[in-house]
């Protein structure tokens, strides 16, 4: 039986690719990749031959079915992302579970990560991160995911698209004007930007053009330092409590569910009491 490679590829840079990457991709009988005009260039200049195969979002399920045949006869595949590490907000998912549920040998190639490459240069706590990749479009569900996620004790990182950056630094904002934020675009590029300041601040540098919207941006947010220490509510009634983060501008139901996980106590419990039920 065949392997099914998982390769990173450079996220800019071509350069930043390893020799086993190289090496993988040069032996393997196919490359199923997002966008077969992106993974060309990367082929081009690493002198790799092997066949190209389209696999992403919109092929994924029939592609899929076709790939784990291949594998079954012996093909080697590896599967790249048009930078950066398959499945990590890309596609691959169903190809890898499809492959472990066949008994097919699945192999990791480590590569470069954009959201860790901006976390690291970030100056943000980088101990305990969630990855949220992609953030919903519609400005609610937006907004509420941000909300839930910002009074934990972890720093965030998030994908964007420059078209919608600003209306998440404003969503950011409108949850608290004073936390810390860092925005990554051209990562490992020529023009490579980190920059790191209040989400205020960095509304003005791009209101101004100091910041410019070009790009894929990575945003790193971070955690609610208050939860550190969980002493912090000891001497706070349940009530001040839901009313700490209520005045942060966090919704009722989400400050109670707050309250309910720092306590450790059933939601309903802390609803009855808040609410003098």
């Amino acid at each position: 039986m065949a392997t099914l490679y998982l390769v990173g590829t450079p996220i800019g840079n071509l350069a930043d690719i390893t020799y086993r990457a190289v090496d993988i991709l040069r032996t393997v009988d196919l490359i199923a990749c997002e966008d077969t005009r992106v993974t060309k260039k990367l082929c081009a200049h690493y002198d790799i031959h092997a066949p190209l195969k389209s696999y992403h979002d919109h092929n994924k399920a029939q592609q899929t079915e076709y790939l784990i045949q291949q594998l079954q006869e012996g093909i080697d595949i590896a599967l790249v992302s048009d930078a950066g590490l398959p499945l990590i907000s890309d596609p691959g998912y169903e190809l890898v579970v499809a492959a472990r549920n066949n008994g097919i040998r699945v192999e990791t190639v480590p590569g470069p990560n954009a959201g860790l490459t901006a976390l690291m240069a970030s100056g943000l706590p980088s101990f305990t991160y969630t990855f949220l990749g992609f953030l919903p479009r519609k400005e609610k569900a937006k907004y509420d995911l941000l909300e839930q996620r910002m009074f934990q004790d972890s720093t965030l990182i998030i994908y964007e698209s420059p078209h919608r950056v600003k209306d998440t630094l404003k969503a950011i904002y409108k949850i608290d004007a004073q936390r810390n934020v860092s925005i990554g675009r051209e990562l490992t590029k020529k023009f490579e930007e980190i920059i790191t300041d209040k989400v205020e601040k960095l509304l003005m540098k791009l209101d101004e053009g100091d910041i410019l919207t070009k790009g894929e941006f990575v945003i790193i947010i971070e955690g609610d330092i208050a939860v550190e220490d969980t002493s912090w509510f000891e001497d706070m009634s349940i009530h001040e409590h839901v009313e700490h983060y209520i005045n942060k501008n966090m919704k009722p139901k989400a400050a109670i569910k707050q309250v309910a996980e720092e306590r450790q106590m059933k939601t309903s419990e802390v609803y009855d009491i808040y609410h003098n039920v």
